[in-house]
Parts: structure tokens; C-alpha cells; sequence
């Protein structure tokens, strides 16, 4: 039976978080090790590193401030010594983001997303691509928002920078193809974790919130990590091996 994987890890960039967790143990369970990227929580890094060992594969933690490009390139060399070969870059970092209106975000509120979301990503696309071609190939997938589907209202300073980074999938799947480097976009929708556990405890995802956004999707349900992580797995493996330059959306059917 083929390997879902070629020798080496996935890095996931932002795998401390609640999605990065699930998105990290679904790559372990399907086959890869995998280096978690993190920047201010070496504990629960190192919990998703011990989970991902419980299943068998090899883990690692490196610290980055995706914002600083040596720190992010320090962080690759680490996983790269410690793995031999990073195969696949999951890109899941991303702040916390204000819920408010265009007219009120202000230049240091966009400032902030751009340069962890965007900067931060051509910064790991960067440091990665030398590595990928002298190595054969490999694949980028980021995660980005449902909201390129329909706009949601109040979340535009998570879904504009991520708009950025989908041009960028386009133009390496365009340009680093000949590589064998693939690059592809999960959608994510509303998921029960991370960000919305957040909202929800700071009373800004309300329970009559939530009945409005549900009244939309046609999957009465909230997602999971794990639905994200299978995506994720789908683009990088070998299941995926001739498409590139796609999206997927992963939000219980939102915007259609």
C-alpha cells in the first residue's frame, strides 16, 4: 500500500491552536511527522507534540513570530534537522481579530492581520520553496475563510488578509508546478474551536448569533477540527498529487 506521504514532516504553522491541534493530529493519524510551529505557548505545543507521538509518529516544537522572516527561517532549519525533509507546509497561524465593521477598523487593526496573516505566510512560502525544489516538490495548504464565500459581517480583518495569501496559492501552483509544488486553499467555516471559543466566552458569538448563522448553513452543525485536518490531508498526500491551485470550502455548505 502506498504511503500517503513521502519520508519526512508537515509544519504547521500556528499548531498550538485549537485548529492547528486538530489539523496537526490528522497528519500524524494519516502517516506524516509533523513540526508545530508556535509563538507564545511552548506548553501546549509540546501537549500536541506528545499526542502526535501517541500515535506513533515522530513530533517536534519550534518557536516563530511569523511577522520576523529569520525567526520563521530558524524555525524551518530546526524542523528540517530534525525531520530530514518538511514534504508539506500547513499554514494556520493567524491572530485574533476584532469583530467589527470596515469603517471602524483602524490602520493599526489591519496593520496587525496583514502582517501575521499575509507577511507571515510569504515568509513561510519564502523560506520553504528552496527547500522543496532541491528536495522534489512538495505542497503548501493554508487555511483560510469561508468568508471568500459570502462576507461575513464583522469578520472582514480575518477574511481580507487572507484574500492576499489565496492570490499567492494561485501564483506558486501557477509558477513552482514545473517543481512538482503544489499549493491549495482550505476554506474554513464556523468551527467549534479556536476563534470561536473565544468569541463565545467574551459574549461576542451569542447564542442568538449563532441561530442566525445557522439558519444559513445547510449542515445544521457546527464544524470540527478534524474536518479541517482531512482537507488539509486530501491536498498533500498522494490522494491529491495532480490538483493544485484549488479551494475547498469546509463550512457546512455557508454562501450557498
Amino acid at each position: 500500500m502506498k504511503a500517503n506521504f513521502p519520508a519526512g514532516a508537515t509544519i504547521v504553522f500556528g499548531g498550538s491552536g485549537g485548529i492547528g491541534r486538530g489539523v496537526a493530529l490528522e497528519f500524524a493519524r494519516e502517516g506524516s511527522d509533523v513540526a508545530v510551529v508556535y509563538r507564545s505557548k511552548p506548553d501546549v505545543a509540546e501537549a500536541v507534540a506528545a499526542e502526535i507521538r501517541t500515535l506513533g509518529r515522530k513530533a517536534s516544537i519550534h518557536k516563530a513570530d511569523v511577522r520576523d522572516r529569520a525567526q520563521v527561517a530558524d524555525a524551518f532549519a530546526q524542523a528540517v534537522a530534525a525531520h530530514g525533509r518538511v514534504h508539506t507546509v500547513v499554514w494556520g497561524a493567524g491572530p485574533v481579530v476584532p469583530q467589527v465593521p470596515i469603517a471602524d477598523w483602524t490602520e493599526q487593526m489591519f496593520r496587525d492581520s496583514m502582517e501575521i496573516e499575509a507577511f507571515g505566510f510569504n515568509n513561510a512560502v519564502h523560506t520553504a520553496l528552496p527547500h522543496m525544489r532541491t528536495n522534489g516538490g512538495g505542497s503548501f495548504v493554508h487555511l483560510g475563510s469561508a468568508g471568500h464565500d459570502w462576507w461575513p459581517k464583522l469578520d472582514g480583518l480575518s477574511v481580507a488578509p487572507k484574500a492576499c495569501n489565496e492570490a499567492l496559492v494561485k501564483g506558486i501552483a501557477k509558477e513552482e508546478g514545473i517543481h512538482e509544488i503544489r499549493a491549495n486553499s482550505v476554506l474554513v467555516g464556523v468551527i467549534d474551536a479556536g476563534q470561536f471559543k473565544i468569541g463565545q466566552e467574551a459574549g461576542t458569538f451569542t447564542p442568538e448569533w449563532e441561530a442566525a448563522v445557522k439558519a444559513m448553513l445547510p449542515l445544521k452543525r457546527w464544524g470540527t477540527p478534524q474536518d479541517i485536518g482531512q482537507a488539509a490531508v486530501y491536498f498533500a498526500s498522494h490522494r491529491g498529487n495532480y490538483v493544485t491551485g484549488q479551494t475547498i470550502s469546509v463550512g457546512g455548505g455557508f454562501g450557498v
